[in-house]
């Protein structure tokens, strides 16, 4: 992969030097604005204001790297499994997008070190890595581009830390593989927000499944798509602990 070189000079000389550095060590490459990976690690907790009085945060990059990303995979994907059909792909990049993965990404690449945090919300928040990834390739695009950023994560990302072989055997969504028993055993499942704990960027709900009104297992996340998921593996595991026949 070509990468775009910056003067030695204006990177020792930096106020951000180590920011270059610990980019350049972790990704292969040296910013050219340097401002817009900054922002991509400054959470919304630390967020500072602009001349105009705009609370910047990663907010808006990670937003533009969500979908940067998804479309990256998805095109990467597609020419890969040439035969495969709509269905295979869309869970597949699920799986390689999902918070839980770029969480995981985002601990393995080290990129906890270079995050700008309330140390309180560092450890409350579990997506913050996630989400500090998403707005790094939001940084990416809007610094060198689509076609590099293409490279990158394919390259870089999808290349050294994903095992596609292993990946496309693990069955991860734990609430469709929990609705689709429900369906074939005629049971009424039902996820419902029980509880909110906190409030703004701490907030978290909790749910609880209910199959034919028993209740089961709970799980709590920053958002209801991933306590559902809590939710759906913990009561997928009392059923295994049961001895049930669930799939």
């Amino acid at each position: 992969m070509s990468l775009i070189k910056v003067p030695y000079l204006r990177v020792l000389f930096s106020k951000n030097k180590e920011l270059y550095k610990a980019i350049k060590n972790i990704f292969g490459f040296y910013p050219g604005n340097i401002f817009l990976y900054e922002l991509a690690f400054r959470h919304k907790s630390a967020s500072t204001l602009a001349f105009n009085g705009n609370k910047l945060s990663n907010e808006r990059l990670e937003y533009l790297g969500d979908a940067i990303l998804s479309a990256v995979v998805a095109d990467f994907l597609f020419r890969k499994f040439p035969f495969k059909e709509e269905g295979f792909l869309t869970e597949m990049r699920s799986k390689i997008v999902s918070r839980a993965q770029l969480n995981k990404l985002g601990q393995r690449l080290g990129i906890g070190a270079l995050i700008r945090s309330n140390p309180e919300t560092r450890i409350q928040c579990r997506s913050i890595m996630g989400d500090a990834f998403e707005a790094f390739i939001g940084a990416v695009y809007l610094d060198k581009g689509y076609n590099f950023t293409y490279k990158l994560i394919v390259n870089r990302i999808i290349s050294v830390h994903f095992d596609l072989e292993k990946l496309e055997r693990e069955d991860t969504n734990f609430k469709s593989k929990l609705i689709e028993w429900g369906q074939k055993e005629k049971r009424k499942v039902e996820f419902k927000v029980i509880k909110e704990v906190g409030d703004g960027y701490n907030k978290q709900y909790v749910v609880q499944i209910f199959i034919d009104t028993e209740p089961y297992g709970v799980g709590q996340d920053y958002s209801i798509k991933g306590a559902d998921q809590l939710a759906s593996e913990k009561t997928l595991n009392m059923f295994s602990q049961k001895n049930q026949q669930t799939v």
